[in-house]
């Protein structure tokens, strides 16, 4: 008895059509349609804005984009024998406001790095200076600020402080926290073989800690960059923040609305700069 097996031929699938994939959006794509996705947000903020500006019909109220383009043009150059605003280019005022910025977020930010690893690796110094860092971090800049012009007078000194204690409370808060927060199984390993309070926490408890950190930072340049303003209220020209300060003064709105546009854009760059540091220092954030 034989049994017959019967084997499709290759002719019978012939016509059936391959099975389809949907398609996934390539990274060029997709990168395309974010970036025209902002580019018509824009254009309709812009939009009502002119339309705002329109309705209202005050300028000093609100200006109108193109008032605010005409300021940029004349800030930026020298315009009927005035130089800029004040005898100072934007791109100087904005210069002067990075430059403490800069100062004033290494220092603060080296300052809670130090003091948020201190907290997180030993607990009575967390028990003692947690709520003093927390105090700092509820008080707003202003509050401070005056105390520091009696102690350092108007010059540079004040400001830089301002900044560095603006900018330390978040960098310590997300460090210490962190540190704290390292798995306990992988530093009682790193214990059993050998190692040492330092080696464990180079080797284990930073580089846990890092993303947190680097959160940390983002947020006390953040705050340091939203300072800058309360920083300049004295003797802050040249500065952005002093700038838009005098401006107000004088119901220049056009010029307070350029000053706010200049330190938003650079603020964006910088926390671009500040991720990108990120994901190249930090390749290992949000994986397991």
């Amino acid at each position: 008895m034989s049994t017959v097996v019967a084997v499709p031929t290759a002719g019978a699938d012939a016509g059936a059509p391959p099975p389809t994939r949907s398609p996934r959006p390539s990274w060029r794509a997709g990168r395309t349609r974010r970036i025209a996705l902002r580019a018509v947000a824009l254009l309709v903020l812009l939009g009502l804005w002119q339309a705002l500006a329109v309705l209202t019909d005050n300028p000093t109220f609100i200006p109108s984009p193109g008032a605010v383009w005409d300021r940029l043009v004349q800030t930026s150059s020298t315009h009927d024998g005035v130089r800029g605003y004040s005898g100072h280019l934007l791109i100087e005022h904005l210069g002067v406001s990075l430059r403490r910025i800069l100062v004033g977020s290494l220092v603060g930010v080296g300052a809670g790095l130090v003091l948020g690893l201190v907290m997180g690796t030993v607990p009575w110094v967390r028990v003692a200076a947690e709520p003093v860092v927390t105090f700092v971090r509820a008080l707003p800049p202003l509050a401070y600020f005056s105390l520091l012009i009696i102690w350092f007078g108007i010059d540079e000194t004040p400001k830089l402080w301002l900044l560095s204690i603006a900018a330390l409370p978040p960098v310590a808060v997300a460090t210490a926290s962190a540190v704290t927060a390292a798995p306990a199984t992988l530093v009682e390993a790193a214990r059993a073989l050998g190692g040492g309070r330092w080696a464990v926490t180079r080797d284990v408890v930073l580089p846990h800690a890092l993303p947190e950190i680097f959160t940390g930072i983002r947020l006390a340049v953040g705050i340091a960059y939203s300072s800058v303003v309360a920083a300049e209220t004295i003797n802050g020209v040249p500065g952005i923040g002093g700038m838009v300060r005098d401006a107000q003064r004088y119901s220049q709105t056009d010029v307070v609305v350029l000053g706010l546009f200049a330190i938003g854009l650079s603020g964006l760059l910088i926390d671009a700069l500040l991720r990108a540091a990120e994901d190249r220092l930090v390749p290992w954030r949000g994986r397991g």
